[in-house]
């Protein structure tokens, strides 16, 4: 947005962009609904390519036809099961048999031994993807509802998944639906205008259905893997992250309308002062976001694509689509309290963070220590974080009908029926495997796969042999998804690898979970420290400095880990949460530090170009009053766009929501509004060492030009 143009062609131009970028939302806005036909919720498939239980699962496929998902049908009587009961449950499997997808014949329900429970294994045909959640529901179907005092789920691996779909399917509408109420009803309270809030959340929207569009054919063509996780965070962080972006521009574009007569002069203005600012911060998040390529885990590696092209597609927009809206609507998009050309200082729009600067100028040092000690008080709350793998019934904040038909089992059978892990050995060292897994703890019976389809096991059955290997099944005592039976699966794998010439492995549901769960804990290792050094980097070539981005970069850590502290409390003593999943930590770092450092970005970019104006501790002052409305704003408008979240019932969301909110919040109310200003003015010029800034004149009113 360059050079003097006259007031028709500078509308001109705008009136083109718009009708462009309206083509565009045309062509685009359809696939922002069509977005889970091209997502995927197997977790098996997110494992990386050399751990043990994808090895396991790839020598599985020799064993059977068709590889399968089992679905578990639980039937329960507290009194004990009548014949009525029998006769239903043989009838319901004869039903069960006959469902497209289901691999039949089935055997007959497995009585517990107890008497008060019946089970029917139902394994499912793994190529029908997403479509189990169909074949589960028709089985839920023709199971019917309790009925007389019989109770009947439907749980297993394939239950949970269709619980897992049935939550994702949420994200096209309802989610999306909360998210953009939250963002218009805090429009309207930052705004107080009829009339602008339309502009940045007509600017998010095509935001997303640009991002929607590259994300649909990349997922289409295997180029990412898109999950319901992945997509639920894309909505929300496009949405946050646009009208972030959007009220930095129009603060910045409402300032020069008092400078500017002509809104297309104002624009220009304000592009070249916000600009910078919003692309470091893009770029700082696409970068981190970039930065989960690195994991090992591939359900991870396709977030990182997915939320960067988002971000991307938020920055073009934002930059060329909310400009063009805008000189279009001039100073009337602002009714009724429009600005005018008067010249008028912009910190005498924003007379309470004048009093804030302050009070920071009066008391900088006290300031920054005590708020730093504040927060890192909060970090104590660390020690009640508890990053574990959640249980299946821990996993949803309602109770689903899988979570119910685990209880059953639990209670009625060793809990790792229908899930037993699978251990792969060498034929002639199958017996002593065989024998060393029965007395590992947490395993409650051990048999070998045989070549029979259906019905009970035979005892002297002869194991099948494909390869030179035998596939023995270990039930586990404990439910496949609590920390018992990973506890037996890591005693398991160290027992059977010690067996001499059976080159063993072990898979299975839970081994699963125990694998996901290294290579959780070995991502975070990895991406963090990468993380902070790409962070630095591009804070060090926006502010031209070495020591404000460490500084910077600390404050930002010292919330994160705060904001951790702080969760672990609300987690565990008000929403009564086990624990975190063990890939929280790394989502939690990546969203919160990526996008809590962008509000550093907004208040020092302003600050440095004050600095130049007015000297450093009288720059830190103007960028804090100018700055601090619409930061805060900002911030308030992600964490509740994150908040949204929280309308799907599944726990990990949520908590990832919470943690976003909380951390943005302190972010903006405590790190960027008090402790980084407090910081920055005691310090003084020396906070942009090495460049020429810091060796300006030191005192309140330095003044100086820097390189």
């Amino acid at each position: 947005m360059a050079g003097r143009r006259g007031p028709g062609a500078a509308t001109l131009i705008a009136v083109l962009v718009v009708l462009g970028w309206l083509v565009v939302g045309g062509i685009a806005g359809p696939y922002s609904g069509k977005l889970g036909e091209v997502a995927t919720n197997d977790n098996a498939s997110f494992l990386p390519a050399d751990a043990e239980a994808t090895r396991a699962q790839d020598l599985a496929g020799g064993f059977v036809e068709r590889e399968s998902t089992p679905a578990l049908v639980v039937y329960e009587r507290g009194s004990g099961i009548t014949d009525a009961d029998k006769q239903r449950a043989a009838a319901d499997t004869v039903r069960f048999g006959q469902v497209a997808g289901v691999l039949g014949p089935l055997p007959p329900p497995i009585p517990s031994q107890d008497g008060q429970a019946l089970q029917v294994v139902v394994p499912i045909d793994e190529a029908e993807g997403e479509a189990i959640g169909r074949v589960v529901e028709e089985l839920r179907g023709i199971a019917g509802g309790d009925r007389d005092g019989l109770t009947v789920d439907v749980a297993g691996p394939a239950g949970l998944l269709a619980d897992l779909i049935e939550v994702f399917g949420a994200i096209d509408g309802p989610l999306l639906l909360v998210t953009l109420v939250v963002v218009l009803v805090i429009l309207l309270i930052v705004y107080r205008s009829p009339v602008l809030w339309l502009f940045p959340l007509l600017a998010a929207g095509m935001s997303y259905a640009l991002a929607a569009v590259f994300v649909y054919y990349l997922a289409k063509n295997d180029v990412i893997k898109l999950n319901g996780q992945a997509q639920g965070i894309l909505t929300v962080l496009v949405f946050g992250a646009g009208t972030d972006y959007a009220l930095l521009l129009i603060a910045r574009y409402r300032e020069e309308l008092h400078r500017h007569e002509r809104p297309w002069d104002a624009m220009k203005t304000a592009w070249r002062g916000a600009a910078p600012a919003i692309i470091a911060s893009g770029a700082t998040v696409i970068v981190s976001l970039l930065c989960l390529l690195l994991s090992s885990l591939n359900s991870n590696r396709a977030l990182g694509p997915v939320a960067a092209v988002g971000i991307a597609a938020t920055l073009v927009v934002m930059l060329t689509f909310l400009p063009a809206l805008l000189v279009l609507g001039g100073r009337w998009a602002f009714w009724p309290r429009r600005p005018r050309a008067d010249q008028a200082d912009p910190r005498t729009e924003n007379g309470i963070w004048s009093r804030i600067a302050g009070f920071v100028a009066r008391r900088a040092r006290p300031v920054w220590l005590v708020t730093a000690a504040a927060l890192a008080l909060l970090t104590l709350g660390l020690t009640q974080l508890g990053v574990t793998t959640l249980g299946q019934s821990d996993l949803f904040t309602n109770r689903t009908d899988s979570v119910a038909g685990q209880e059953v089992i639990a209670r009625h059978y060793p809990a790792g029926t229908g899930s037993p892990a699978t251990i792969f050995t060498n034929q002639q060292a199958a017996q002593e495997v065989a024998r060393v897994a029965q007395g590992v703890r947490g395993v409650a019976a051990v048999r070998p796969v045989t070549g029979e389809r259906a019905g009970p096991p035979q005892e002297n059955a002869p194991p099948k042999v494909v390869d030179g290997k035998v596939q023995l099944e270990a039930t586990l005592s404990d439910p496949p998804d609590s920390d018992g039976a990973e506890r037996a699966i890591r005693d398991l794998r160290v027992a059977v690898h010690r067996v001499a010439g059976a080159d063993a492995v072990v898979g299975g549901f839970t081994a699963i979970n125990v694998d996901t769960s290294a290579a959780s804990t070995r991502d975070r290792n990895v991406i963090i420290p990468v993380v902070l050094l790409v962070i630095a980097v591009i804070l060090a070539l926006l502010l031209r400095a070495l020591l404000a981005p460490v500084l910077l970069i600390a404050t930002v850590v010292l919330s994160f880990l705060a904001t951790l502290g702080l969760c672990a409390l609300i987690f565990r003593y008000v929403f009564d949460f086990p624990g975190v999943d063990a890939s929280f930590p790394l989502f939690a770092f990546v969203f919160l530090v990526a996008l809590g450092i962008d509000y550093n970005i907004f208040l020092m970019s302003r600050v440095r170009e004050e600095s130049i104006k007015r000297g450093t501790r009288a720059g830190v002052l103007a960028g804090l009053a100018v700055t601090g409305g619409v930061i805060t704003s900002a911030g308030i408008v992600l964490a509740a766009t994150f908040s949204a979240l929280a309308v799907l019932p599944l726990v990990v969301l949520v908590e990832l929501g919470v943690a976003v909110a909380v951390g943005v919040l302190l972010d903006t109310i405590v790190v960027r509004s008090l402790l980084v200003p407090a910081l920055s003015y005691d310090i003084g010029p020396k906070i942009w060492w090495p460049s020429r800034l810091a060796r300006t004149a030191r005192t309140g009113t330095e003044a100086g030009h820097a390189g």
